[in-house]
């Protein structure tokens, strides 16, 4: 067992030596919750919510109500619901799932995750493809992890864009849900404008001769 603090909250642990990172916070979760602010109105999904750091603190800071935490290791979920009694989260819903299969909300605000990402990239996939479709618009995917090129190419492609936070050692990717129809519309209109320019570019040349 060990205490920590974060965001001026304190929290206890109960862990055992095969969960990941059994003595203290790892400094990936630190880094990526460094970037976060808990609002009142936001739903949050803590996605492989390991022993249950990020989503304690989640619901410390914004209630127990708007918290779901997930992992796919039984082990895991074991020790989590452990914690969130030690902490008096005991309301905080957690479901044993391999990334979403079990998780049918679509209305979160928050997915927050620190992914196995020394494995191939299936599970990032996964967690990054339907992530996606699991979020409100305005909604945002938050991932840290130590690789940067594969993360950053893929959110782009899903999300439009990504923002990416270097911190000691760590890429913290944040990728908001922005709404389909505008960036369809800005697609159509960058496009229109090179039609016009081109056709201008013509239109000046046959002036010249």
């Amino acid at each position: 067992m060990f205490s920590a603090r974060i965001k001026d909250v304190d929290m206890v642990f109960e862990t055992a030596p095969s969960n990941f990172s059994p003595n203290s916070i790892d400094n990936g979760t630190l880094a990526m919750l460094s970037v976060i602010d808990f609002l009142p109105d936001d739903k949050v999904l803590d996605l492989g919510c390991g022993y249950g750091v990020v989503g304690i603190l989640a619901g410390k800071l914004i209630g127990e109500e708007n918290v779901i935490m997930c992992d796919v290791s039984e082990q895991a979920i074991e020790y989590a619901k452990i914690n969130l009694r030690i902490n008096d989260v005991p309301d905080i819903r957690i479901k044993l799932s391999d990334g979403y299969q079990n998780i049918e909300e679509k209305d979160f605000t928050l997915i927050l995750s620190n992914p196995p990402y020394h494995t191939d990239f299936s599970v990032a996939k996964h967690f990054i493809e339907v992530g996606f479709k699991k979020l409100v618009l305005g909604g945002k995917l938050i991932m840290v992890t130590k690789r940067l090129d594969w993360y950053k190419n893929k959110l782009t492609s899903v999300f439009g864009g990504v923002r990416v936070h270097e911190i000691n050692g760590y890429y913290v990717f944040v990728a908001e849900k922005r709404n389909q129809a505008v960036k369809k519309k800005e697609k159509a209109t960058n496009n229109l404008s090179k039609k016009l320019q081109r056709k201008q570019q013509r239109y000046k040349v046959s002036r010249k001769k």
